[in-house]
């Protein structure tokens, strides 16, 4: 399948990627699977093998806790790979507890958005090579519960909280991603790089298995028809194929109808965007330019 799109996800190997990756293989692309569990990540490519034969399917495996071994799966996918047509950062973590990294980050901002940072960074010149390309970015209406941002002191929070305050810090960890996006899409402008991100709206897709009674609740929700993640699915892979989004860059879209959607406050200027952007960047130099 020469002609096959070349596709790189994150979290693949549960919830909405799962379904995602499923329906891209489906679609004839040629997948590369980051995962941290090689099992996990094996049954998966067992289960597209099944749906779609002829479509290859490559494992990396990273721990998105770890910038470093991001960056390192970042350059194995960067030598692997002659192009990328698609980059989805699609991974994500609930923390109802504060956990910090090897690396002194949240855990929580580490995954959701420090970790989609660096792998952008890395295939960065990839996929301005394989130009027109796009990357995808998984973020959530939760942002707009952030209450505020303050980049310098964000990136860096490490404080305890509590299962009451962590919607406040998810959402706020989900902001970033948009403003992430947004930024990166006028980074790119006139490479043939678009850059967006969606909300995939309310999925059951396990995201908050740390919660003692998930599994119940996932269930009852299941059996209500609430927050069938492949609504959820469905946006991500349009932003990833659809031609109607071939040309769009900087957008932000909505699971109901693919609508566009504004960044919420306190994300939305172009200079505090700017001002999160270079923040990450100052923080992440020595990872990003390491070498590996």
């Amino acid at each position: 399948m020469d002609n096959a799109p070349v596709i790189v996800l994150t979290g693949a190997t549960n919830g909405l990627g799962r379904l995602v990756a499923l329906e891209l293989a489906r679609g004839g692309a040629c997948l590369g699977i980051i995962a941290r569990d090689r099992v996990k990540a094996e049954t998966l490519r067992r289960e597209i093998g099944l749906v779609a034969p002829e479509v290859s399917v490559d494992l990396f495996l990273a721990d998105l806790t770890s910038l470093r071994d991001v960056r390192r799966a970042g350059l194995e996918i960067d030598a692997h790979f002659e192009r990328i047509d698609v980059l989805v950062n699609n991974a994500g973590l609930h923390a109802f507890s504060q956990r910090i990294t090897s690396e002194g980050f949240a855990e929580m901002t580490a995954v959701n958005y420090l970790a989609p940072w660096v792998l952008t960074a890395t295939l960065h010149d990839k996929l301005v090579a394989s130009a027109p390309a796009r990357v995808v970015t998984v973020a959530s209406e939760a942002a707009r519960h952030s209450g505020r941002i303050d980049p310098a002191r964000d990136l860096t929070l490490v404080d305890d909280y509590t299962r009451r305050e962590y919607s406040r810090l998810y959402g706020r960890s989900k902001l970033m991603d948009i403003m992430f996006s947004q930024e990166l899409g006028r980074r790119l402008a006139g490479t043939g790089v678009t850059a967006n991100c969606c909300d995939p709206g309310f999925n059951t897709t396990g995201l908050g298995r740390e919660l003692p009674f998930s599994k119940s609740l996932e269930r009852i929700l299941t059996g209500l028809k609430i927050g069938d993640p492949r609504r959820g699915a469905g946006i991500i892979v349009r932003l990833a194929t659809d031609p109607v989004f071939a040309t769009a860059t900087s957008g932000y879209f909505s699971v109901k109808g693919g609508r566009p959607l504004s960044c919420p406050e306190p994300g939305r200027s172009t200079v505090i965007q700017r001002r999160l952007w270079e923040a990450t960047a100052d923080l992440l130099r020595d990872i990003v330019h390491d070498g590996g």
